[in-house]
C-alpha cells in the first residue's frame, strides 16, 4: 500500500497497521469462517470432530439429523479446511483438521461454552 494520508494526524505512526488492514481478502476469509460457524449444528459437528474421528452414520445419529443434511454441513466444513476426511472401504470418516487455526477455534469454542475437553483435559 502506498503512503495513505489520513484526514486527522494524531501524531501516531499507523503505516504498518494500515498496510495489514488493507488486505481485505485476508479479513474476508476470517469472516467466511465465522459465517460458516454461525450455524449451531455446524458448531456442534465441529466440536464433536475436534474430539473424535467419526463416520457419517454415527454423526447423523449423534446429531439426530438425516445423512444428506449432515453431509451438507460436512461438505461446508471440509471446504473451509476445518475438517478432513478419509475413506475406509465404503465408509468415510471425518475429524477436525490438525492446524493451528482449528486448535484455536476449538479452544475459543470451549472457552465460550465454559467447559473443558473431556478427552484432552484442556
Amino acid at each position: 500500500m502506498s503512503h495513505m494520508h489520513l484526514p486527522h494526524n494524531h501524531g501516531e505512526h499507523k503505516e504498518e497497521f494500515l498496510e495489514i488492514a488493507s488486505n481485505a481478502n485476508g479479513f474476508q476469509s476470517v469472516a467466511d469462517v465465522f459465517r460458516l460457524l454461525s450455524d449451531g449444528s455446524r458448531v456442534r459437528i465441529f466440536w464433536i470432530l475436534c474430539h473424535c474421528e467419526e463416520c457419517v452414520i454415527n454423526l447423523s445419529a449423534m446429531m439426530d439429523m438425516s445423512s444428506p443434511a449432515l453431509s451438507h454441513h460436512l461438505k461446508l466444513l471440509k471446504a473451509a479446511g476445518l475438517i478432513v476426511s478419509r475413506r475406509e472401504g465404503k465408509e468415510v470418516y471425518y475429524k477436525a483438521a490438525d492446524t493451528p487455526q482449528v486448535h484455536l477455534l476449538h479452544e475459543a469454542l470451549e472457552g465460550q461454552l465454559a467447559f473443558s475437553c473431556p478427552l484432552c483435559g484442556n
